[in-house]
């Protein structure tokens, strides 16, 4: 699914907060929005998702306007937030099932295809179990797996490891990678940390509300003449390597 901004714009009361921010993702494809804390990148998620209301600008969703044609173009779209907003004291299942419900789906579907995609992910043997037992990892693949249950087409992902350690980061970066290769799934993935990104990866760089680089790692990087992603970020946005 393919996904263009057109000179993206807001502001909170007099405070800009996006500034003319233009790109299209490509189908099928994983991309890295990349930005230090305050640079946007919640924002952004915010207009793509409706939880803020667009203000300048054109979103367009598969050549659907999200602003004209709201309903159709969401119904394209699984996302995890940066704040958990699974219910702890339900079991995964329960969680799944719930979510289902809110998207149409009958039980009977919402079972099956909540049982694939915990298969998916190595937890369909923590169905049952409460949400509160899992550790923050298989937290986070339970979001994806809820997300992705009305089958989108696009994934977007708002800072998915934060709070998680070094190994489960890597573990969730790659079963998010699968995605794209196995099910053609076109990703958005935000993030500050260098590591969760690849030199060939499609980056996105957002500083301060500004798109200051937009292509694949390498070619960034060939640009700026910079040896990595991590002193190119640094020599773009003047921050230090996350």
């Amino acid at each position: 699914m393919t996904i263009e901004a057109r000179n993206i714009s807001f502001r909170y009361g007099d405070k800009p907060v996006l500034k003319e921010v233009s790109f299209a993702l490509t189908s099928g494809r994983f991309h890295a929005l990349l930005g230090p804390n305050g640079a946007g990148k919640s924002t952004l998620f915010g207009l793509l998702t409706r939880l803020l209301a667009l203000q300048q600008g054109e979103l367009l969703l598969a050549s659907q306007s999200l602003k004209k044609q709201p309903s159709e173009a969401m119904r394209q779209i699984g996302v995890v937030f940066q704040q958990n907003a699974l219910d702890l004291d339900l079991t995964v299942r329960q969680n799944l099932l719930y979510h289902a419900a809110l998207h149409g789906l009958s039980r009977k579907e919402a079972r099956t295809r909540g049982d694939r995609e915990l298969a998916r992910f190595e937890l369909l043997e923590r169905a049952n179990d409460p949400v509160r037992k899992l550790n923050g990892g298989h937290r986070r693949r339970v979001e994806i797996a809820r997300a992705l249950l009305h089958e989108p087409s696009l994934l977007l992902l708002d800072e998915p490891t934060v709070g998680l350690d070094v190994a489960s980061r890597r573990a969730l970066n790659d079963h998010v990678r699968t995605l794209c290769d196995e099910a053609g799934l076109t990703v958005l993935w935000a993030t500050h940390l260098i590591e969760e990104v690849r030199q060939e990866d499609r980056v996105l760089i957002l500083h301060q509300g500004q798109l200051l680089a937009d292509g694949s790692g390498q070619a960034i990087c060939e640009a700026e003449g910079t040896r990595d992603l991590a002193e190119t970020f640094h020599t773009l946005t003047g921050a230090g390597y996350p």
